[in-house]
């Protein structure tokens, strides 16, 4: 008698453990939400789309905003899929993270109006109001003779990404010059500094190389500077020494959009 007794409590346990684990899975798969945002199917959970109260996504998981259904009975919100993206990701972290060179701030502070997350909001527009002040300040490139400064080039330009990318276009074709000649130069934040330029004949001269031939004279380098600018939407603002008669014979070059 006493042993079916107990029989009969261990399968009462296995029921009891048994419907615990199912009623576990099932809180478990209701707490995945699907939503279509724009096409694009994202799956998350419901905790991290009801972390800001009173927010767009924390009204249609708890009932408050009415929300259409997909085909296949997912949440259908008609907003921009692909910048959803950084809507949930923000919602996940609790900050703002964006992929380096991302370039759609207002698009992403309306995304994040629309979905009443004030606290993305304000970050987006503080991200956008730096990146605008940084873009009306004026960067140099100053590229010199370590022994003589007069001789060499600035470059003024209103966009830091674009002396940047100058500077890499220097540097570069500097570390694969004629063989003979000195490698030594030092690259700062600003300045490109030759311990000395190659005089010659032709006057003076920059000692880089492009292929097995070709040395670059400062006057080619200035005209490869404004082509550059000129490809990227710049315009030549003013040839900032004009005593020197002409551009070619300028020492700095000022780049404005």
């Amino acid at each position: 008698m006493e042993r079916k007794t107990n029989r009969r409590e261990k399968e009462c346990d296995e029921k009891h453990s048994n419907s615990e684990g199912s009623e576990q899975d099932k809180d478990y798969k209701t707490s995945l939400i699907t939503l279509n945002v724009g096409g694009y199917l994202y799956i998350t959970q419901k905790q991290t789309l009801t972390k800001y109260p009173d927010s767009f996504l924390e009204g249609i998981i708890n009932g408050k905003i009415m929300c259409p259904f997909d085909a296949d009975g997912h949440y259908f919100i008609d907003r921009d899929g692909l910048l959803f993206r950084h809507i949930l990701n923000f919602l996940r972290n609790g900050e703002l993270l964006l992929p380096e060179g991302f370039r759609e701030n207002q698009l992403l502070a309306q995304e994040a109006d629309f979905f009443q997350l004030k606290v993305l909001s304000d970050a987006v527009k503080s991200r956008w109001e730096k990146e605008q002040l940084a873009s009306r300040e004026t960067t140099f490139l100053e590229i010199t003779d370590s022994h003589d400064r007069s001789q060499g080039l600035r470059i003024f330009c209103n966009a830091p990404d674009f002396i940047a990318k100058i500077k890499s276009r220097i540097v570069l074709v500097s570390k694969s010059r004629l063989d003979g000649f000195p490698e030594e130069f030092s690259v700062s934040s600003n300045i490109i500094q030759f311990k000395y330029f190659i005089k010659s004949e032709n006057g003076t001269r920059l000692v880089l190389k492009e292929d097995n031939t070709f040395v670059c004279t400062l006057e080619t380098l200035k005209f490869e500077a404004i082509m550059m600018a000129l490809k990227c939407g710049f315009r030549l603002l003013t040839s900032l020494d004009c005593t020197k008669g002409s551009i070619v014979h300028s020492d700095a070059l000022h780049f404005i959009k």
